[in-house]
């Protein structure tokens, strides 16, 4: 059971995170990846994920176990709507005292490779090959699903929103669902070991998370800032293969339309090219038409291009979403 304390301040601090969160998303797949329950939800994704991640999987699979312990560092907080490439760059920059004190604890549970001790000094060549794996598990496991992702994410947060305006900040908390109770000042949360989280005047995101199955969870260290990671609902069927390009794909294109979904949580020319395995040349190529029509922005450090969607170019991708 877990046990979240609240104090009276806590409850004028307690909100819903503003869309998916990249790295919870990451993790919790990874370790439903490993896991044989949820089959009508994950089934079918599984079957499909499994044969295209090799060398992630590989990489990751270890750090994030189906069951009990998982390295905090792994999912940092990395403030409001981050691109993906702030949010890896916020997890490789972890303190190394941190790195080897949660993979000490991760050791204790769980069997690591070699390289875990590497990582745990710290090592550049062994954090940036677990960057290379973030990135290209995020393009492979769910670049191609994140449509559905976050429109389900998305879906989920109006729920709680109107909960909050409806019933104010009990009926939030009380409609988490069956593995949460509320019990004032205390939130009682089904899960797999005892734990006591103490807010303390610090708040509580609620952070909805499409793999994150079956229970709700939280970080381990309680001195981190408090979030709760919950299950939501599932459109059914949502891992069916397109069957067409869609009308963003008939308007601009397939590739542009990929591209253009890509920029919403920020992408390099290396990541689009990797994600929709073209050129680079290629991508610089569409992500031109992209700009021109102004639908994406372009930043150019350390000679390398970063694009993200423009508000204009976020309204189409919203639009998209929720067409029915």
């Amino acid at each position: 059971m877990l046990r979240i304390h609240f104090t009276p301040e806590d409850l004028t601090r307690v909100r819903v995170a503003p869309g998916p969160d990249l790295l919870w998303e990451i993790s919790n797949s990874v370790q439903t990846l490993q896991r044989k329950d949820g089959e009508r939800v994950f089934g079918a994704w599984r079957r499909w994920a499994r044969p295209r991640l090799p060398e992630s999987r590989e990489l990751l699979s270890p750090l994030l176990p189906p069951y009990g312990y998982s390295p905090d560092f792994l999912t940092p907080s990395a403030g409001e709507r981050p691109t993906f490439r702030a949010a890896v760059d916020a997890l490789l920059g972890t303190e190394p005292a941190r790195l080897r004190a949660e993979l000490a604890r991760l050791a204790r549970s769980a069997r690591l490779p070699g390289w875990a001790a590497s990582l745990a000094r710290g090592d550049t060549e062994t954090l940036t090959r677990l960057g290379d794996a973030l990135h290209a598990y995020q393009a492979r496991a769910l670049v191609p699903h994140w449509r559905r992702i976050r429109a389900d994410v998305e879906a989920d947060r109006a729920r709680r929103l109107r909960d909050l305006m409806d019933g104010g900040t009990e009926a939030l908390l009380t409609g988490l669902g069956p593995d949460a109770r509320w019990r004032p000042p205390v939130l009682e949360v089904t899960y797999p070991v005892e734990q006591c989280l103490r807010l303390e005047g610090r708040g509580l995101v609620l952070q909805p998370s499409f793999f994150c199955w079956p229970t709700p969870t939280t970080l381990a260290d309680g001195a981190l800032r408090p979030v709760l990671v919950h299950p939501i609902r599932h459109t059914p069927g949502w891992s069916a293969p397109r069957t067409g390009p869609g009308p963003l794909g008939r308007l601009l294109g397939q590739t542009r339309a990929e591209l253009l979904r890509a920029t919403g949580t920020g992408c390099s020319t290396v990541e689009a090219a990797r994600m929709l395995q073209v050129t680079h040349p290629a991508v610089s190529q569409h992500m031109n038409v992209l700009r021109a029509a102004g639908l994406i922005t372009t930043v150019r450090t350390a000679g390398r291009s970063f694009h993200l969607a423009t508000a204009e170019g976020r309204a189409l991708l919203a639009a998209e979403e929720h067409r029915p």
